[in-house]
């Protein structure tokens, strides 16, 4: 998945996942979502969650954030 993006591209895709992963655990958290984009609808997330969230964990990888920001 990571290897069929430019090399700059996926640079700046883990630096806007580590900005948002603001606990460092390497997961997305919708708290997290939702301190990073406070107007974001809850039906975006909801759509986002049954979307991105392929194993349903409630969280979201970077293998999950890179697949749906590309």
């Amino acid at each position: 998945m990571t290897a069929e993006l430019p090399e700059q591209r996926l640079a700046r895709l883990k630096s806007t996942f580590a900005a948002i992963d603001t606990d460092g655990d390497g997961y997305i958290s919708e708290s997290e979502l939702k301190q990073h984009f406070p107007d974001l609808p809850a039906e975006a997330l909801g759509a986002l969650s049954e979307s991105a969230d392929s194993d349903q964990d409630g969280r979201y990888s970077l293998e999950e954030f890179i697949r749906t920001v590309s």
